[in-house]
């Protein structure tokens, strides 16, 4: 068991709110996260049915028997019960009193809204970071092994077999929960779907085409996604666009949470499949992409990350944005050669948000050096650490 790196966040926010809420995918490690920092709460987990059906028959006779400081576990299976909580943070407001973990942002982030609005501070907890899962004795040794095996802690902490992990995963978590929310009649269509979205990872979303060659209506497809987002299975980059001559694209990008899902749906069984393959590049995008999403939630911060495209095809993968509206400007390629050409995108952004704008260029690529082109820093962050 291993520090997480939100550990500090977690216990600044409980030191300044009386309920903490940890939502984030299942199997994340939002449980062992909160029985870790918090060991002398009670744990109640509203999977238990007995628990969940105290909590739905006799909600104030549930909170009250658990004491003053309690761990709520899985609080999306009884939203209601936010409802009774906010009465009991209301006659003390005592920091960190309530520590709560949901797995479905629609349903927790609704009732929160609606009962602990101003009561708690929400924290999001994705799977392992690179550096996390670098505290075992053993761990992946190239992009294409941290692809393959993908963050989900329960991977790296048992040293389980990634395959049969993610077909297990697939069956007990997103096929069991999101049959509940999508209410799917075909689950085989759905497979489909996630397939697809795994082989176009790093494309603009095309609703259309997808809803074509699955056979179900946009509004479907839509619908699909907007919950795989909420569900922490998916992550929605949005491309940037201002007020300039340019034409920009304004379609989003997909990304897996968990790069090794995708993997697992791609049917890429090892890493030298993965390194041989034709989507060896947008699987190395997804992997950096999604490490910078979990090291700006892991400090506190709301991820201002986006992309850039014209209608000419010039590209900047991924945009940092800094306060006092300067960028930081990434182009990911998974090449182990440095080729100039890996700055041109970064050039045309530069022109399009003009010289009084400030932009730090940065290539990230599979080589084993750290150089200098021009004014571009080009390194290999899974070797020399990210420097945003």
């Amino acid at each position: 068991m291993i520090t997480r790196a939100i550990q500090e966040e977690l216990i600044q926010c409980a030191a300044e709110y009386p309920a903490v809420t940890i939502l984030g995918p299942r199997q994340s490690g939002k449980t062992t996260l909160a029985k870790m920092v918090f060991p002398k709460h009670a744990y109640l987990s509203l999977e238990d049915p007995d628990v969940r059906r105290h909590a739905v028959e006799d909600p104030r006779g549930l909170l009250e028997s658990a004491g003053s400081e309690t761990i709520l576990d899985e609080i999306q299976r009884v939203p209601e019960l936010l409802s009774y909580l906010q009465g009991k943070i209301d006659e003390d407001r005592q920091p960190g009193r309530y520590i709560l973990t949901g797995s479905h942002q629609p349903q927790v982030h609704q009732a929160i809204s609606q009962s602990l609005a101003g009561r708690t501070a929400v924290l999001e907890l994705l799977p392992f970071t690179v550096s996390e899962v670098r505290r075992y004795q053993q761990h992946p040794k190239n992009a294409f092994e941290w692809i393959h095996l993908g963050f989900y802690p329960g991977l790296h902490e048992n040293k389980l077999q990634s395959a049969r992990f993610f077909r297990s995963y697939m069956a007990t978590y997103i096929e069991r929960d999101l049959h509940t929310l999508i209410q799917l009649k075909d689950l085989s269509l759905f497979e489909t779907f996630l397939r697809l979205v795994a082989g176009r990872i790093g494309q603009l979303v095309n609703y259309a085409s997808l809803a074509n060659d699955i056979g179900v209506s946009a509004t479907t497809i839509k619908n699909w996604i907007s919950i795989l987002k909420a569900s922490y299975i998916l992550y929605e980059l949005p491309p940037w666009f201002a007020n300039i001559r340019k034409r920009l694209v304004k379609s989003p990008k997909l990304y897996f949470v968990d790069i090794g899902l995708a993997a697992w749906l791609l049917g890429l069984e090892t890493p030298l499949q993965i390194e041989r393959d034709p989507l060896r590049g947008s699987l190395h995008e997804n992997l950096l992409i999604m490490e910078v999403v979990k090291r700006q939630l892991n400090s506190g911060r709301q991820p201002r990350l986006s992309f850039f495209r014209d209608n000419h095809g010039n590209e900047v993968d991924l945009l940092v944005t800094s306060a006092g509206r300067s960028f930081t400007a990434v182009e990911i390629k998974s090449a182990a050669t440095f080729h100039p050409d890996f700055v041109k995108g970064i050039d045309v952004f530069r022109q399009a948000v003009g010289e009084e704008v400030p932009v730090q260029g940065q290539v990230w690529y599979g080589g084993p050096r750290k150089i200098q082109y021009r004014d571009v820093n080009v390194s290999n962050p899974l070797r020399h650490g990210f420097s945003i």
